[in-house]
Order: structure tokens, then sequence, then C-alpha cells
């Protein structure tokens, strides 16, 4: 989906200056397809929900595995 990519790294660029629907529109959305993306990006643990930003989602924190083996 074409529209999921580009809606993702808006929101990577945008790192929360722009709430979710206002950022889906700069991208030619209407807000029914933009929930849907943010549906996918849910389900796909690439975003999280995140209460008191202007954007309520923000990137999934990767955690990094260490070597524990020694």
């Amino acid at each position: 989906m074409e529209n999921k990519d580009r809606y993702f790294k808006a929101l990577i660029e945008d790192n929360g200056q722009l709430n979710e629907i206002d950022l889906g529109e700069n991208l030619g959305l209407d807000e029914k397809e933009t929930r849907e993306i943010i549906v996918l990006l849910l389900s796909e643990h690439k975003i999280e929900y995140v209460e008191n930003r202007m954007c309520s989602y923000r990137l999934m924190k990767t955690s990094k595995i260490k070597n524990k083996s020694r």
C-alpha cells in the first residue's frame, strides 16, 4: 500500500508536530483512509498510541538485544 508507506515516512519526518488527521490531509488522504492506515501501522507494531502530544501516535521504540553470553 503506497499511501501507508507515504504516511509512515511523513509521520517520521513530522516528529509529532501535526495531529494524525492533519498529517493525512497534507498527503491528500481523507480522515477514513488515514484512520485505516493508522490501524494497519498499529497492527504491524510500527507505531504506538501516546497521550498528551499533538500527534497521538509515535514510532515504536525498538529494544536492543544485548549479548548475554560470556
